[in-house]
């Protein structure tokens, strides 16, 4: 009898991953939580920075989707964690501040798998944004230093010069928020938190052309460690996140650029925080892991349907997660890669849509 129960057990075990969605991808070299990922133009993922929690990485690696196996790539100059990494219009990769290297960026070739230091920021800052501008420049805004100011500046990268110009400062200083590019080249950040207001509902745009932000429509809830994308219609998208006195959001909600307003739409499934979001070839949205409260970490995966404003569970991560990264491949498949649970992860997953 406790042979049949135990073939029945790994039966549906064996079934249940056989039909998941998600499957394990190769190990990363190193293991690490709190770095950054992006697809470069030639389609293969570069991993850097981040922490074992014993150590600060100055090194990168490289994921090649039509072998499945990760390279070890040049490293960077500085070790980084909570650092920012963008692609910028000629393909190479820029990555800011960050801990233990807060007022250092340097730039990425593919092309020579070279790493070379560029002029420092104005400000030293981690926990920041970075947003690239549809002029090719960067903005630079918030975070924090290492003595604990939160910021409020904002400066400019010019890659064609390689130098920081300071830019308009926001009206609050803020870190662990969001910034977005809107459609028409404006950026929008939201939420956030600071030491003097606490957790921030405020919202304000940039505008390149002036060099000024302005209030816009503040969020419905207060809110920080939330995520925000933009949606295909030009809307933004914010969600999870957590507030002093609300606790964990299942709430989300939407700003139209149009009008300066948020409207709530539909609740997650599931609370938590340092959720990664990922906009699908499709235009629907891929939610993955992140923390419920005390450090637990969660596996939960969910989807959102802008056409009809509502989340749909979809099936869990083989390994629960938090500060990972998640990036969508160009077949449209979704690569997550390290974080941590109760120890830092070097596993990856891929979601497969077509599943």
């Amino acid at each position: 009898m406790r042979t049949l129960v135990n073939f029945i057990i790994f039966y549906i075990i064996i079934e249940h991953t056989l039909a998941s969605k998600w499957s394990y991808a190769a190990n990363m070299i190193h293991g690490r939580n709190a770095h950054t990922a992006v697809v470069l133009n030639n389609g293969r993922v570069l991993v850097i920075g981040g922490t074992n929690m014993a150590v600060t990485f100055n090194n990168a690696e490289l994921y090649d989707p039509s072998t499945g196996t990760w390279s070890m790539t040049g490293n960077m100059t500085n070790p980084r964690i909570f650092h920012t990494t963008s692609v910028l219009n000629d393909g190479k990769i820029f990555v800011t501040g960050g801990g233990d290297s807060p007022k250092t960026a340097e730039l990425y070739d593919p092309l020579i798998d070279q790493w070379t230091p560029t002029d420092n920021m104005k400000y030293r800052r981690w926990m920041h944004t970075a947003t690239v501008l549809n002029d090719g420049k960067v903005l630079v805004c918030g975070g924090i230093i290492d003595e604990g100011e939160y910021l409020i500046t904002a400066e400019l990268y010019d890659p064609l010069t390689n130098n920081w110009a300071v830019t308009g400062s926001m009206n609050f200083p803020r870190n662990f928020f969001t910034a977005s590019l809107l459609h028409d080249g404006k950026v929008l950040v939201t939420g956030g938190y600071n030491f003097q207001d606490g957790y921030i509902d405020s919202t304000e745009l940039y505008d390149p052309s002036t060099g000024k932000w302005t209030i816009t429509g503040k969020l419905i809830n207060t809110r920080t460690y939330h995520s925000a994308v933009v949606l295909h219609d030009g809307k933004v998208l914010v969600l999870a996140g957590v507030s002093g006195d609300q606790g964990l959001f299942v709430n989300t909600e939407l700003y139209d650029p149009s009008t300066g307003n948020w409207t709530l739409t539909g609740n997650m499934n599931v609370p938590g925080m340092f959720r990664t979001a990922s906009v699908l070839l499709d235009g629907k949205i891929l939610v993955t892991g992140g923390e419920e409260f005390e450090a637990q970490c969660i596996p939960s995966v969910e989807i959102y349907n802008p056409s009809t404003g509502l989340w749909t569970v979809t099936d869990d991560l083989n390994n629960e997660r938090m500060f990972h990264t998640a990036s969508v491949l160009n077949d449209g498949r979704v690569l997550v890669s390290g974080g941590i649970d109760l120890y830092t992860l070097n596993t990856t997953e891929i979601y497969n849509l077509s599943f």
